[in-house]
């Protein structure tokens, strides 16, 4: 009987990426193992691997599609002693009819779900074995709009025969997540009340609305990729949902100049080089996960109806990559020595440019550190990033002229500010975590204790 391979969940909130290469043909033979296909998702490239054995009877999808949704089969194995033509043909009506065009750069990118209580560890990249049901559509409520939720949610509601229509959403937008549906289930299986209808959005203008605006031999068109398409839709989201309250602090960088050229001369080497050589951006790093350890209330984030309380201070760092950015994340950074964070950050970021970062490497985390520093920015505000509650913008350090004790003296100093989610992390608190970032940047050796 044939074997459907189906496009994979990469991630516990994605419902649809890019094929980006086949790594097989029709006619090979391939083994449980073997990795057969590279998917594109918003942010990373990843491999996807055979569950069984078999020969590549049909490949339903070529290289180059976007927008394969998830469960859409997308190749189709003849088990072993089977006919290959003969599974080949019988796999055309599992073929999805849907199957999208090859090369479809401006067609919208699927929703992506909410972060929250859905953001465990990503699922492993592979193939499927058998057929896969087809994931739900989105619901439509009694007056027809279209009601948003999360593949998970759609499938826990479908499986217990609830109207996910008629579950109010704790997601952003009001979109119905899992701890939802969940809630529909503890109160005995009645669905809450619907939504709210949510005020209308302002819309991007129409590419005939901009381009009349230009001559047509003045311009040419570059498609939305996913990366930019997902940007564009968070910082929006961001934007329209989280009151934004922003504070800025100078920090005197000697001290800590001085002991980040300890700490690196006193570096042991290994393979003739150095084990590690501590960034400013690592010793940030640092000094905003113990700042979060020492403010609590601080290393929060807001859903609808609870204030997430973090144990650990997982830091995501901004980095730059064609078409974007990402952000990494360092687990429990308030645990890890200086050496360690140097090390961790110089791999995420090198594979982060490659877009070989898994998502639970850049999915989650409770604050993120913005650095423009080293492109000469003095100071900037920063986007809050959901589900965090705060994100930190670094400025350059530079040398400045400042008053001690009546007389002008010359320092190295940095601003920053820090933006906060102002419905949990109000002026005072942030002001608070502000001052504590400071006492571990101008006094780094609390850092090394």
């Amino acid at each position: 009987m044939p074997i459907n391979i189906t496009m994979p969940a990469l991630s516990p909130t994605m419902e649809e990426g890019n094929l980006a290469k086949w790594l097989v043909n029709e006619g090979d033979t391939v083994k449980s193992g073997d990795v057969i296909a590279e998917i594109e998702t918003d942010k990373a490239t990843m491999e996807v691997e055979a569950v069984d054995e078999g020969t590549v009877a049909r490949i339903v999808v070529p290289a180059g599609t976007d927008g394969v949704k998830v469960n859409a089969v997308i190749a189709i194995l003849a088990a072993e002693g089977e006919d290959v033509t003969a599974a080949a043909a019988s796999g055309e009506g599992t073929a999805t009819a849907e199957a999208p065009k090859t090369g479809t750069k401006d067609e919208p990118a699927g929703t992506a779900a909410a972060k929250g209580d859905e953001q465990s560890s990503a699922a492993p990249a592979q193939a499927s074995a058998s057929p896969a049901p087809t994931p739900a559509p989105a619901s439509a409520a009694a007056d027809g709009k279209r009601v948003f939720s999360s593949p998970l949610a759609r499938r826990i509601a479908r499986d217990a025969g609830i109207d996910i229509a008629a579950i109010s959403g704790s997601g952003p937008r009001g979109r119905v997540v899992k701890s939802d549906v969940e809630a529909a289930l503890a109160g005995g299986g009645k669905a809450a009340a619907p939504a709210t209808a949510e005020p209308a959005t302002a819309k991007a203008p129409s590419d005939d609305a901009v381009l009349k605006l230009f001559d047509p031999d003045s311009y040419e068109l570059v498609p939305h990729d996913g990366m930019r398409k997902t940007i564009a839709r968070r910082l929006q989201e961001s934007k329209q949902t989280i009151p934004h309250f922003y504070a800025s602090v100078d920090c005197e960088l000697d001290a800590l100049l001085a002991l980040r050229a300890q700490i690196n001369a006193a570096a042991p080497e290994k393979d003739g080089k150095p084990a590690y050589k501590v960034s400013v951006n690592d010793m940030v790093i640092k000094a905003m996960a113990l700042a979060l350890r020492d403010v609590p209330d601080a290393n929060v984030s807001w859903t609808e109806t609870n204030m997430v309380k973090h144990k650990h201070s997982d830091v995501g760092v901004a980095v730059s990559i064609p078409g974007g950015l990402i952000t990494p994340i360092v687990r429990k950074a308030e645990t890890k020595s200086l050496s360690a964070i140097s090390n961790e950050m110089r791999d995420l970021g090198k594979r982060a440019k490659e877009r070989k970062l898994k998502p639970e490497e850049y999915q989650g985390g409770t604050t993120a550190v913005s650095n423009m520093g080293m492109m000469g920015v003095k100071n900037f505000a920063a986007v809050v990033n959901p589900p965090h509650a705060t994100i930190l913008a670094v400025g350059t350090g530079e040398e400045r002229v400042v008053v001690k004790k009546g007389e002008m003296v010359i320092v190295n100093a940095m601003s920053v500010t820090l933006s906060t989610d102002h419905r949990c992390v109000d002026g005072a608190l942030g002001a608070e975590l502000l001052g504590a970032f400071k006492r571990y940047i101008e006094e780094p050796m609390a850092m090394l204790v």
